[in-house]
């Protein structure tokens, strides 16, 4: 098991309460904030640097346009006032955002993903961080997808999405870790 490197950075993406209100039956993984919750437990307590992420649409009539409660934290993953929040517009959590700025001010070269959803701003997230050279893990269990058509029209369940997201992204732009493997990977820095 590798030890995460101090400081490695928890981003923690677009767990807003209008994430809540998308079908339950259309994603997989239905305990995933609760393994998000665990991570950002055991980043405060071994006082790791954590990165919120909120989406803001541009698009009128959204649950993400800013001013509607959609926007709004999930009140047990809510930042606290000195941990770091990153406002996006599009998927990918390092555009236009200064993320990897703040990330070099602070010598922060581990970056560890959970959120959702993982086809969409985690696989963003991680595909950015892994081109920029930091060493980005995500959290398979920490993050969750939604059923959806591929191209062709074919359904497929939020399982195989998810599971095809994180494949895309294992051993070429990030490690795809459990929970229980960064959690013991914390605990030995």
């Amino acid at each position: 098991m590798t030890q995460l490197a101090a400081p490695s950075a928890l981003i923690i993406i677009d767990m807003q309460k209008g994430m809540q209100r998308m079908p339950a039956h259309t994603r997989n993984n239905p305990g995933a904030e609760a393994v998000i919750a665990g991570l950002l437990a055991a980043w405060r307590q071994a006082g790791q640097p954590v990165v919120h992420v909120r989406h803001l649409s541009r698009t009128p009539g959204s649950p993400f346009w800013p001013g509607q409660d959609g926007v709004e934290w999930q009140p047990a993953l809510a930042p606290l006032p000195h941990e770091h929040v990153v406002d996006k517009h599009v998927p990918d959590a390092f555009t236009h955002s200064q993320l990897e700025r703040w990330l070099h001010q602070r010598g922060i070269h581990r970056l560890v993903v959970a959120g959702v959803s993982t086809n969409n701003s985690v696989e963003a997230t991680a595909r950015s961080g892994g081109n920029l050279g930091f060493d980005v893990r995500v959290v398979a269990d920490g993050c969750y997808a939604y059923a959806q058509h591929d191209f062709d029209g074919v359904a497929h369940s939020a399982q195989t999405v998810h599971a095809m997201a994180l494949a895309n992204l294992h051993g070429e732009y990030a490690t795809v870790q459990t929970s229980a493997e960064v959690l013991a990977a914390l605990a030995g820095a």
